[in-house]
């Protein structure tokens, strides 16, 4: 059998394992829930507000930016501390010595916080269905929409989470990265259609998967009719299909590149030296 498919086999192996530790883990359920759920209950509170123009409820329509925003900081964010953790613990280290294991390893944290987020995103939607009326969830139509946007929003995104990953050298130091992303959380109409920010904000905020990720989520969830609030006054499924794809395509090119190239330096003396780093800092 080809050596890249015994390395894709075993990472979709470890994925699975990976998945079935974290659910059993009270502590990264909390992790991945606790955030949504604190937007689920402000949003319940402001449930009386309408969206401008319409009867829609502000807590039904940001329901979509909720779970658009879990899926930020379970997959990209959560993907990449991960992967700086295990440079920490040597795991990336040890995966560098089997043959393509560093792809193995990837395969592996991908499939793995998939699967994490797309827990995490039922595990709200659940209770957003009865805290909040208008959400569309009794078509069929819906559910399609919701799984294909939802897959190539997360293979658009987690492989940013590597890269991302591979720039930081501990887990301590990725906590630099939350207010930028945090910031384009907020101008990429995660919880508001960005029809009245100014027009350059606009077009920055669609070049990046996060706007077209909470677009796709909203065409999903909510009526029809809301499209009128979006820019174009439309869903936009071919662009949202075409730009994430894009970043998909993008991500998987540059993530095991980047990936092999920090694993390159990756030795013995690397992860001592971080490990009497660590040991330094105060409690």
């Amino acid at each position: 059998m080809n050596p890249s498919a015994v390395a894709l086999r075993a990472g979709l192996h470890r994925g699975w394992i990976e998945f079935r530790q974290n659910v059993s883990n009270s502590q990264d359920i909390w992790g991945a829930v606790f955030p949504p759920a604190v937007s689920l209950a402000v949003m319940y509170i402001l449930r009386d507000n309408t969206v401008p123009g319409t009867d829609a409820s502000l807590g039904s329509q940001a329901v979509p930016g909720i779970l658009a925003m879990n899926a930020m900081l379970t997959g990209l964010m959560g993907l990449a501390i991960a992967l700086t953790m295990d440079r920490e613990d040597s795991t990336l280290l040890r995966a560098k010595a089997v043959p393509n294991g560093v792809l193995g390893y990837l395969t592996g944290k991908v499939v793995s916080r998939a699967a994490v987020t797309a827990a995490s995103l039922f595990a709200v939607l659940v209770p957003a269905s009865f805290l909040f009326g208008g959400l569309e969830l009794g078509r069929a139509m819906s559910w399609v929409t919701l799984t294909w946007v939802l897959a190539l929003g997360l293979l658009a995104t987690l492989p940013l989470g590597a890269i991302l990953g591979s720039l930081f050298n501990s887990a301590q130091s990725m906590s630099f990265t939350t207010l930028p992303l945090m910031g384009l959380v907020a101008i990429s109409g995660v919880f508001y259609p960005i029809n009245g920010f100014p027009d350059w904000l606009q077009w920055l905020a669609q070049v990046f998967p996060v706007y077209w990720l909470a677009l796709g989520l909203r065409s999903a969830l909510l009526p029809d009719e809301l499209a009128a609030a979006e820019i174009g006054e439309s869903w936009r499924h071919a662009e949202t299909l075409g730009v994430l794809g894009l970043w998909a395509a993008l991500g998987f090119l540059l993530a095991p590149v980047v990936l092999s190239r920090m694993a390159r330096r990756e030795s013995g003396s690397s992860v001592a030296a971080r490990r009497a780093k660590a040991e330094q800092r105060p409690m």
